[in-house]
């Protein structure tokens, strides 16, 4: 099978440290999907058979199947028979930091679309009322967005807002990421909170996600503040994890 990592040749594209601590299939895995993201290697290559690849990376072949695996089981592979090992798809890897997907797909060149799916003024819930700060009932703008990257289904995002902090219509909802409309406005988010977890999407979810029922989601809920300490934002966000991660950074302190 001709391999679709050249050039340069997979040898020299991924290098693993013996001495590290960090398993050898995952250090493969992680230059794989690293090309993949940054699209050297494109959706549609061919990955090398784990016997070439082994051979080539001079690590065992049960090292080169676990990394291989490691990506078919976050999406960013598939196995084909008569075919191969194939790039499906370039998953999302996102910093944790105080900006928008949108900016990030942006950034990424991964080319955002949002749909709008609903845009309402709503009694707030205890949740949300409680990260705005305001009584429960206070009216909030509350909107549900999809949004994409290279047209394919990427997160469920349900936001709200303090009424008169910005008015905001489908249109540029559509067009633009929340944080770029709230600086236009002049507001300036500058400190957030953030919890991030998993669970099983619901039949509604998997089908506007294009997943299947019970397939896994990562969770973003944020609450967002300015410089003064003013509520700006509450996001509860789903995305999905066969396409997304988040990535920290993290030093010694």
């Amino acid at each position: 099978m001709t391999s679709d990592l050249s050039p340069p040749s997979p040898a020299r594209a991924v290098e693993v440290d013996r001495t590290s601590p960090i398993p050898l299939y995952f250090q493969v895995a992680s230059r794989l999907q690293e090309l993949i993201e940054q699209g050297e290697i494109g959706v549609g290559s061919r990955i090398e058979n784990e016997v070439d690849l082994a051979e080539r990376l001079g690590v065992s072949r049960p090292t080169t199947r676990r990394a291989i695996q490691y990506l078919v089981e976050r999406g960013m592979l598939v196995r084909k028979r008569g075919v191969g090992t194939q790039v499906v798809h370039p998953k999302v890897r996102r910093p944790v930091q105080l900006t928008s997907l949108y900016d990030d797909l942006s950034a990424a060149a991964r080319y955002p679309r949002t749909e709008v799916l609903d845009l309402r003024v709503v009694p707030a819930p205890a949740e949300v009322a409680e990260a705005l700060q305001v009584a429960p009932g206070t009216p909030v703008t509350w909107f549900e967005r999809l949004r994409y990257a290279n047209d394919e289904p990427l997160a469920l995002m349900h936001n709200a807002i303090p009424t008169g902090l910005l008015t905001l219509d489908r249109t540029e909802l559509a067009k633009h990421g929340l944080y770029e409309l709230l600086r236009r406005a002049g507001i300036v988010p500058q400190v957030a909170t953030q919890t991030i977890g998993a669970r099983a999407a619901t039949a509604a979810e998997a089908r506007v996600l294009n997943e299947k029922r019970g397939a896994s989601l990562l969770t973003m809920t944020r609450t967002a503040w300015d410089a003064t300490g003013k509520a700006l934002e509450y996001g509860s966000h789903l995305y999905r994890a066969s396409r997304y991660s988040f990535e920290l950074n993290l030093s010694a302190g």
